[in-house]
Parts: C-alpha cells; structure tokens; sequence
C-alpha cells in the first residue's frame, strides 16, 4: 500500500508504506488508534531485513499510541527483522521508553493463587461468624424499638399491622391447609401398611394426632411462611433500599424500624400460631379419611383414639413453637432487607439468604424444642 502523507487526515494515526519506508502520522492517542489497529496485520510490509520507520508526522501521542508502536516494533523483531525509528520527538520517544520497559511488557496476566482448604474454611467461618454478629446487633436494635412502642402505644402502627396479618396468616391459609390436609393423608397411608400387618388399626389416630400436632404442623407451616413472607419481608425492604425509599424515611424522622419491622414482627407472632392451629385441624382431617378408607377405622373410632392418645400438652407444645419461629423468620427476613447493597442482584440473593436462613434456623430451634421438652417430659 502506497500513499502521500497529504491524503491523510492530520487528526487520525496512521501508517504509510512508501517505497522501503515506513512513515507514521496523525495523532496516536486512544480516540484515534482503532482503526489503524484493525489494519495493521494486513498491511503490506517492505521486504529486506531491516525496516527504517520515520515517526517525524506523529502529531500526538499518549499511553495507548506508545504500546501500539512498540507492538509494532516487536513484531518486526519476532519476524527476524531489525527495525529503526526515527524522528521521533522526544517528549514520545521518553513515553515509548517506559511502556517498553521490562516491568511493563504486556503479557497475559498470571492467576491469583487459590486457597487452600483451610484458608476457604476460614473464610467462611469468619463470614458466619459476621453474620451471626449482625443478626443479634439487629436483634437488640428490634428488642429497644419493641421496648420503646410499649412504652408508648401511640406508636404502634395498628394499620400497618393488620395488614401485614391478613397478608401472612388470612392469605396463606389455602396452602398451608392444602399442604398440611395432604400430609395427613400421607402420613396415615404409610402407617396403614404396617399397622394393619399388627392388627393395629386404631393407632393410626395416635401416629396422625401426635405427628401432626407436636411437629409436623407447626414444621410446615413456618417452612410455607418462611418462603411465602419472609422472602417478601426481604424483598421488600431491599427494594426500598435501593430506591432509597428508607433514606427518605429517615429524612422525614420515620424510624425504619417502627413503620418496617415491627409492624411484620407482630404479625407474624399473631398469624403463625393461628395458622399452625388451622394446619393442626386439617391434618388430622386428613388422616381421618384416610384411616377410613384404607384401614376401615371410623370417624367416631378415630376421634375417640385421638382424644386418649392425645393430651393438651401435645397440642400446646406444637402451638408454642409457632411464635419462635414467626420471630425468627420476621427478623432474618427483614435484617437480609437491610442488606442488600444498591441493585436489583442484591435483591434478589438477600431474598435467597433470607429464605434459606429462616428455614434452617427454623429447624435448628425445632430441634432444640424437641430436646428440651424431652428433657423436661413433656
């Protein structure tokens, strides 16, 4: 390719290959560069083993001209030949001397090295360890708030509690009473094929009533609400922090707390034993219907059975869990809120924390419950 330096524009970097030199022009800069750098491995390069380049028609030149020239030079150098440049003004020859220097070859940046087992442990563990802190922070800053609206029931926001309980507790009833009838009916077909083998039909009404009042619904019941709720807890409020709706409460002296947790907090404490006493109903409901069908126990038999094999403080065991969990699952979900960062992938993972949170503590607490009433001999 031949061509006259008057035909090219002076703003844009160039090179012209005129006879057996090679003439850089306009201006080398970042803005400027591009398109001579998709043309440059198709050019047609003077032939002979060394190559004489005049740089006298570089206008300008900054960081990113200086690397494509001396790319340029190392190219020639890799493919045998012995290039020189020349004119070259010194201000660029100085800036082309420091992107050539050894400690800034560019060259494919070498991979961080990985953790070790251990170290990935540690990290983790501290993390938790983060977490855990900043959970019991958000659960005394809860507890002085809860403290403060007692002291001063004018605070309480009945309006926004109310209807917080009809969107945790009266919404959720088809799918908790849905979930916990089906469970009835599976627990007592699993128990009909051994029982029957026994002649012990009629037991079925103590496996139903104890598993479904002392654990299983209540269980389920803050597993159902912990994805149903507490994920919109958290959504909730990320979103409000990332619009910055919180800032602006703060700004017009709302405290967060009053109008955003404690509200939720209540409600579910008040929504989760009533829902679990729903649940409690029709598992057993369940499990009736299937002792009749598959084991040919009555209605008046199954209940008779339940009334013995069943005491208050099985049914109050199960119902007094449900406010521990609700608090659990109110507070993991709105303190995930209070976490997400500024954008909607915050959002969405603080919603995925919060859920899997909630029901693992939940179970960890179900668990301790369990001890501790076996302990107790309740």
């Amino acid at each position: 390719m031949t061509a006259t330096l008057s035909a090219i524009p002076e703003t844009a970097a160039e090179v012209v290959i005129a006879g057996a030199v090679v003439r850089c022009a306009g201006a080398w800069t970042v803005d400027r560069i591009g398109p001579l750098e998709r043309r440059l491995p198709r050019l047609d390069w003077p032939d002979g083993e060394r190559v004489a380049i005049d740089a006298s028609g570089v206008a300008a030149m900054d960081t990113a001209g200086a690397w494509l020239l001396q790319r340029v030079l190392r190219g020639l150098e890799r493919e045998g030949r012995s290039a020189t440049l020349s004119g070259l003004r010194p201000d660029h020859e100085a800036l082309l001397r420091m992107v050539g220097a050894p400690g800034l070859a560019a060259g494919p940046a070498e991979a961080p090295p990985g953790l070790g087992p251990l170290a990935r442990l540690g990290r983790r563990a501290w993390a938790s360890g983060e977490q855990a802190v900043g959970i019991l922070s958000f659960l005394g800053e809860v507890g002085i708030a809860a403290l403060r609206s007692v002291a001063h029931p004018s605070r309480i926001r009945w309006r926004t509690v109310l209807r917080n309980v009809q969107a945790a507790g009266f919404d959720a009833l088809p799918i908790a009473g849905l979930l916990s009838f089906l469970m009835g009916i599976v627990i007592a077909y699993q128990g009909a094929a051994q029982l029957a083998r026994y002649g012990a039909n009629i037991f079925v009404a103590d496996l139903v009533g104890l598993a479904m009042l002392r654990e299983l619904s209540p269980l389920l019941t803050a597993i159902i609400v912990a994805g149903r709720s507490g994920s919109a807890y958290a959504a909730e409020i990320g979103t409000m922090k990332v619009t910055e709706e919180i800032d602006a409460l703060r700004t017009t002296g709302i405290a967060p707390m009053d109008l955003l947790v404690l509200p939720k907090i209540a409600a579910l404490v008040v929504a989760l034993p009533l829902l679990s006493v729903y649940a409690d109903a029709l598992g057993v409901l369940g499990g009736t219907i299937m002792a009749k069908s598959e084991l040919g126990v009555g209605y008046a038999d199954f209940f008779d059975r339940l009334h013995h094999a069943v005491h208050l403080s099985d049914y109050l065991a199960g119902i007094g869990k449900a406010p521990v969990f609700a608090g659990i699952i109110a507070v993991v979900g709105c303190y995930q809120g209070f976490q997400v960062t500024g954008d909607a992938e915050s959002v969405g993972r603080s919603t995925t924390v919060s859920v899997v949170q909630s029901i693992f503590l939940v179970i960890v607490a179900d668990a301790l419950f369990s001890v501790a009433f076996s302990w107790l001999g309740i």
